[in-house]
């Protein structure tokens, strides 16, 4: 609802616990109203609940600097002991899956959505509506029936180490097409199809962009210039600065992080040309989790600038979806546009991406075996 109505109607409304596609009113975790009555609001309840639960776990899949910082702010707030590990956003669908409806983990914090758009369709994420999401600037922000609210967006890109590609006197990647050059062999990093969401995004972007069968064709194609497929996303991203890796596949924030916080200069960003796709990075709630008011109020805590305007002062510098957050400088002082990317089908992406990318990796056979990394 508008903050207006939100305000006169602050003393009845409750937290949606259902999710069924709606919102709820924008009151801030820490600054939830008393009506005149004297009565608790539905926020209120929910931190009281959260802090008689007093324990959260979360798994992320964002970078560990943030994750680290994220959770310790929420045990600042809220008094609520937070454990967390670090896993790719594959680890966890996987983890999830095995356990079948019993998670050993409250929340999933970060990663790309694809992953989580296979979770919901198996009905492992819980639906709530959460009220921080009337701030969310899009409803392509949010699955409709409230099982993952997106929390930030990144571009899909290059990322090259200019310094390296300057010696073999090669011309740096301008588009998708031209990473089928064999003058890239051996140059070229992406994560894995298996274990990374950014690689899940990879295999659906060909697809929705050349079509099912030229898309698995393509990733064949490009498989032959291919050294190393890392288990996380970020992984090109972290060996482009030093040489190891010469052509990255990933997203461009990953690299920003690698130019500011780690001073590789010598890394240039590339948006291709015939146009990219974008993730957004999400948080969700497992369903039958063992601390449920707790995971609701990290969703609400989650869609708040106390939460995602943590990550710009953490190494991560993606574009925030809330309206009430501060935008990261240095993604804009990189010229990268949140605007400029194709129009992507999350719901093809939701009922097809395991099928895409068990035909990839069918398609590949034995061609990549050794090159994909799980550690």
């Amino acid at each position: 609802m508008k903050r207006l109505l939100a305000l006169v109607l602050a003393g009845i409304l409750t937290v949606g616990l259902l999710g069924c596609g709606g919102k709820g009113n924008d009151a801030k975790p820490t600054s939830a109203p008393v009506n005149n009555g004297g009565e608790k609001t539905a926020m209120e309840k929910l931190i009281e609940a959260a802090k008689a639960e007093g324990e959260l776990v979360v798994y992320g899949s964002c970078e560990e600097e943030y994750l680290a910082a994220a959770c310790d702010n929420f045990k600042k707030i809220y008094g609520i002991n937070v454990q967390y590990q670090r896993l790719s956003t594959g680890e966890v669908q996987s983890k999830i899956e095995e356990e079948k409806g019993n998670p050993s983990g409250d929340v999933w914090f970060g990663g790309t959505t694809d992953p989580y758009n296979v979770a919901a369709s198996e009905g492992l994420l819980l639906p709530y509506e959460a009220q921080n999401a009337s701030h969310l600037l899009s409803s392509m922000y949010r699955d409709k029936d409230g099982c993952w609210y997106g929390i930030y967006k990144g571009i899909l890109g290059f990322m090259v180490n200019k310094d390296e590609l300057k010696r073999k006197g090669i011309d740096a990647p301008a588009d998708w097409k031209d990473l089928l050059d064999p003058k890239y062999k051996g140059l070229i990093w992406l994560s894995n199809y298996n274990t990374a969401g950014t690689a899940k995004l990879v295999v659906n972007t060909m697809i929705q962009k050349y079509g099912h069968d030229e898309g698995i064709k393509y990733l064949v194609d490009v498989d032959k210039n291919i050294e190393v497929y890392t288990k996380s996303g970020s992984g090109p991203s972290k060996n482009v600065g030093t040489g190891e890796c010469v052509v990255g596949i990933g997203f461009l924030h990953d690299g920003i992080t690698q130019i500011i916080d780690n001073g590789y200069g010598n890394i240039q960003l590339i948006i291709p040309s015939s146009g990219t796709s974008f993730e957004i990075g999400a948080t969700a709630i497992f369903k039958g989790c063992k601390h449920e008011n707790a995971a609701k109020l990290w969703i609400e805590y989650a869609l708040s600038p106390d939460c995602v305007e943590l990550g710009a002062k953490n190494g991560s510098y993606q574009f925030l979806v809330i309206d009430n957050a501060k935008q990261p400088q240095a993604a804009a002082d990189f010229g990268l546009d949140p605007e400029n990317v194709m129009k992507y089908d999350f719901e093809d992406a939701k009922a097809n991406t395991k099928k895409y990318v068990e035909e990839v990796m069918n398609a590949l056979g034995s061609a990549a075996d050794g090159r994909f990394k799980t550690e």
